[in-house]
């Protein structure tokens, strides 16, 4: 069953991402993805948002919802119908939202696992942490907004990082069925980005990996984004 296209605001967005050693990054990938490099790199993150007034579209008046999400996601490339495509395969959803997780992997698309945040928000600081109620997700990330990304990244300014990320709008997750992908389109109807100075970032996911095959490469904020869901159909 294909979900409505779904409509609302991204009250905050962090993205947390790393550069990574793409053999490594490989192994977590199941066919048909590959690694989308970046300066020879594999890109990885997190992204940890906060949205408001979501809504079916085709209901108007109807009263939205809010919810904390975050989903661990790797750049990915892959060949469909002939063509090459791009964007993010999402080995892990969490959300406070109890609808959320009982609907995802059934009537929303992608699995998601309950979770608890704790945030601080005082522009220009920013901080988020979640704990999963399973035990088995970690993450936290604090950070204040700066002009620019830090030395040494990948990407040679914001509006490159900003360019590639906005690029990776269609995503696939774990369905709740066997050898099946959920794909999900985000939809900005407006796009902004500020680099976070990062204070603090980690994430039980990503610490699993070999020593130095990965590293913190930078962090984005956006607020207040008008955005859409697609359904982007499954993948097997």
């Amino acid at each position: 069953m294909r979900i409505p296209v779904i409509t609302g605001w991204i009250d905050r967005r962090i993205l947390v991402n790393y550069r990574v050693d793409p053999e490594v990054m490989a192994r977590h990938l199941p066919e048909p993805f590959q690694p989308q490099l970046v300066e020879g790199y594999g890109v990885a993150g997190v992204c940890l948002i906060r949205l408001r007034d979501v809504r079916p579209k085709a209901l108007p008046c109807t009263p939205g919802i809010g919810s904390e999400n975050a989903a661990h996601r790797f750049a990915v490339k892959w060949r469909e119908n002939g063509h090459e495509r791009s964007g993010v395969y999402i080995p892990r959803r969490d959300t406070d939202s109890v609808l959320n997780h009982l609907a995802g992997g059934r009537i929303f698309p992608g699995v998601h696992h309950l979770a608890d945040f704790t945030t601080s928000e005082s522009d220009p600081h920013y901080s988020v942490t979640l704990l999963s109620r399973d035990g088995d997700t970690r993450m936290t990330i604090s950070g204040t907004v700066d002009d620019a990304l830090p030395e040494g990244s990948i990407f040679p300014n914001v509006a490159a990082a900003s360019e590639f990320f906005e690029k990776g709008s269609l995503g696939y997750s774990p369905a709740g069925r066997d050898c099946c992908y959920d794909g999900l389109e985000l939809r900005t109807l407006n796009w902004s980005v500020r680099p976070l100075q990062v204070e603090k970032a980690e994430s039980s996911f990503f610490q699993t990996f070999p020593e130095g095959s990965i590293e913190l490469d930078h962090a984005l904020l956006m607020k207040d984004i008008e955005h859409e869901w697609h359904d982007a159909g499954s993948m097997k």
